[in-house]
């Protein structure tokens, strides 16, 4: 994927940000004891991408972390700890869990990392994770998660972020890490530096992780939407993994077609994706192992909640009110709709 070069790295440190106590609504962060710089980060969502980036951080001790978590999921956390086997090496680390962000308090920073159908959900659980410097950070798939947070807490207090891996909850209290970079982008929404961004990297460096800084954040989201779009799509209409797909010239020319119209799209939102953004896409698609998958399969098949709306719906939409025809876009939507809707039923009725 293309991304921005890193920028230089500010003279600021993270301890900085909770040097004296910070107060909202009557109420104070303290630096935590026994922690590297006294970091707060509340992870509200803690699957597979909350769950690796979170363990990562948790692992090397340079922020003082909290899960936010439901289920069987949540009492493996409590009762087990967290247990992460990744292509990069196994690991398992304890650090509190709770469904009640209440317990926690505010924190420098949330790593919102639910299912974008979760969105408006988690939304209002932020308010006691909340302070004045506090920073949301969005790890989901999709391009309108950060507008839905910001009109609830702020535009103030959201930061963009793109994470590239492969990873998912393979039982309850264990993290499955298959393959990706495992890198995130991080970058302010109106495309300024700051501090908090500055220090958030270098925090997730210090644990491990990959992390990048760029100054135009939405055309990264752009960026990997138009690729997830692609493969969620052809992936989940022919239940085929995209070995299958490039092997099939008339299918190969579909995942291509929505890619270009991903990128139209793009353009019409003023996002400029650059005329090699199909062929780097095309290129990385054929690189991958040709037994891959998409996360929108999965759930799928599995019977539980799909992203649907988040991709393909919202793409559809937005070309809707520019004008802009996505004739192959549309029918994988209302291919796939039926299956959305069904499976969303079906784990109403089991909830």
């Amino acid at each position: 994927m293309l991304v921005d070069s890193p920028l230089d790295s500010f003279a600021f440190a993270a301890s900085s940000m909770i040097e004296a106590k910070r107060r909202v609504a009557g109420r104070s962060i303290q630096p935590s004891a026994g922690r590297a710089r006294g970091v707060r980060i509340a992870v509200l969502g803690s699957g597979g991408v909350g769950g690796y980036f979170g363990g990562r951080l948790v692992q090397t001790g340079v922020a003082e972390v909290s899960f936010v978590a439901r289920g069987p999921h949540l009492q493996s956390l409590q009762s087990d700890g967290l247990r992460v086997r990744s292509v990069f090496g196994d690991f398992h680390v304890r650090a509190p869990a709770t469904d009640d962000p209440g317990t926690i308090g505010p924190c420098d920073y949330v790593l919102f990392c639910v299912k974008s159908y979760d969105t408006v959900t988690a939304i209002q659980q932020l308010s006691p994770l909340m302070a004045e410097h506090t920073a949301v950070v969005s790890l989901q798939n999709g391009i309108d998660n950060e507008e839905k947070i910001a009109a609830a807490v702020g535009s103030q207090h959201v930061v963009g972020g793109v994470a590239f891996i492969f990873s998912s909850i393979s039982e309850p209290g264990v993290i499955m890490h298959t393959g990706g970079p495992a890198r995130i982008v991080l970058g302010e929404m109106d495309g300024s530096t700051s501090g908090r961004v500055e220090a958030l990297t270098d925090l997730c460096r210090q644990a491990g992780i990959a992390a990048e800084t760029t100054d135009n954040i939405r055309h990264v989201l752009w960026d990997k939407f138009a690729f997830i779009c692609a493969q969620a799509a052809l992936t989940s209409v022919t239940r085929l993994p995209v070995g299958a797909i490039r092997d099939v010239p008339e299918t190969w020319e579909a995942f291509l077609s929505i890619l270009r119209e991903v990128v139209g799209v793009a353009r019409a939102e003023g996002i400029d994706l650059g005329e090699d953004a199909v062929d780097r896409h095309a290129a990385f698609a054929k690189g991958l192992e040709a037994r891959s998958f998409s996360s929108l399969y999965d759930d799928l098949t599995s019977g539980r909640r799909m992203e649907l709306e988040a991709l393909h719906g919202e793409l559809v939409r937005r070309a809707e009110r520019h004008g802009v025809d996505v004739p192959v876009s549309r029918m994988v939507y209302a291919f796939l709709r039926p299956w959305a809707l069904r499976n969303a039923a079906g784990q109403a009725q089991v909830r």
